[in-house]
């Protein structure tokens, strides 16, 4: 006890914190929360959630982020005791200069109102229709196989559905605990769909931190094997990039790209179940291989709907809300499109608060819309036919960037 109070007499500024990135000369990370600064740099290995999420806010303000993230604040509180080195100088300011104070304080306010209305609890029948709804869907597949012969469409609507319920179980939104969630994520992702949960955790918890922040967000991995996306990256790369390529980063953005991110999503899925040595998952995959090609054109559109056609650039260090809403948008409401995409056509309110379960996204919603309406921020819903089109367009626009840098830059 007289240690921790020692290290809490510790007083930083914020100056002294963004020194602490992870990067330059100083490899230590640190990072805030409730004004209370804790050095992670040799827990970020051991994270749960993965080393590199908790990597992407060393230097910064990470109260927000710790907690959307974090539904047991009690177990999660019993380790930073261990990583806490000081606190804020009093003559600082709780919020980092360029962070909208006034909005985060309506936003910390718009979560308790949240939590009070039970908006964060799951409802067990909601998720045991959604299981017993996949289970259906799986069990017609293999009986229309059996009766009419062989054929894989049938497969992929139980195959995407069983994608969303691990989706749910992954961000904790199922039980209050998150041990119950991380267990039936296993049966779900490992066994029934042959994929990694360590290797979606990984991947997943990263993209929501940081979404559409080069080098922060793995969503945006595809450069330069593949294409570049948005304005920044596109000229960026078009520096370095040989004339015969010319041709190929123009047309292949507006035309192949949205085929092209499905075998690049299915190779890290190999690469990773080979590096981390996840074998048995390893042979299911090719066990699987082919319906879950197919399905992921079906995942591929409707989770690049809500972020490509948004902000893509380098981490700003934003204020959480201003964070998600640059990167996402959402895609109007009806029964057809929260089946068809899960409840991801409530991409805003699912990033801003991650752990919310799915069936409350429509209730939380308006509450969303009028905190965007206040501050001036842009709360943007389409089409399901809009969002679509929209991932075209914006692929298109980032190889005539990349062209017109390249050409006459």
């Amino acid at each position: 006890v007289e240690e921790e109070g020692a290290m809490e007499g510790c007083l930083f500024t914020w100056e002294e914190i963004r020194i602490h990135n992870g990067r330059g000369q100083s490899q230590e990370q640190w990072l805030v929360i409730d004004r209370k600064v804790y050095d992670v740099s040799r827990f970020s290995k051991h994270h749960p959630g993965g080393s590199r999420v908790i990597s992407h806010y060393a230097g910064q303000d990470a109260t927000d982020a710790f907690v959307a993230f974090h539904n047991d604040k009690t177990l999660v509180k019993k380790y930073l005791k261990s990583l806490l080195i000081g606190e804020l100088a009093p003559d600082q300011p709780s919020f980092e200069s360029n962070k909208k104070k006034s909005l985060l304080e309506d936003f910390r306010e718009l979560r308790c109102t949240i939590e009070k209305m039970g908006l964060l609890r799951p409802n067990y029948v909601f998720f045991f229709l959604i299981f017993l709804h996949f289970v259906v869907l799986d069990a017609a597949s293999w009986l229309t196989v059996w009766y009419f012969g062989i054929s894989l469409v049938p497969f992929l609507a139980g195959m995407i559905q069983m994608g969303w319920f691990q989706h749910d179980l992954g961000h904790c939104s199922v039980f209050r605990k998150p041990k119950w969630n991380r267990l039936l994520q296993i049966v779900v992702i490992n066994v029934l769909k042959g994929l990694p949960a360590s290797w979606w955790n990984h991947l997943h918890n990263q993209h929501h931190a940081k979404p559409n922040c080069f080098r922060k967000d793995p969503d945006l991995n595809m450069h330069p094997l593949l294409f570049s996306l948005g304005k920044t990256l596109s000229v960026e790369v078009s520096k370095g990039t040989e004339i015969t390529n010319v041709s190929l980063f123009s047309f292949f953005p507006s035309v192949l790209a949205p085929l092209a991110i499905i075998p690049f999503f299915q190779l890290s899925i190999f690469y990773f179940a080979i590096k981390r040595k996840k074998w048995l998952r390893f042979d299911k995959c090719f066990c699987v291989y082919l319906p879950r090609y197919l399905e992921s054109n079906w995942f591929i559109w409707v989770t690049q709907m809500n972020h490509i056609p948004m902000d893509i650039d380098y981490d700003k260090n934003e204020d959480w809300v201003s964070t998600q809403l640059h990167a996402t948008c959402n895609v109007n409401q009806s029964l057809f499109n929260d089946w068809f995409t899960g409840h991801l056509n409530f991409q805003i309110e699912h990033h801003l608060f991650p752990t919310m379960p799915r069936h409350n996204y429509w209730k939380a919603a308006p509450l969303v819309k009028a905190l965007c309406d206040k501050h001036g921020i842009e709360y943007k819903s389409k089409t399901l036919l809009t969002a679509f089109v929209d991932i075209l367009h914006s692929l298109k626009h980032s190889g005539e960037h990349w062209l017109e840098a390249y050409l006459h830059g």
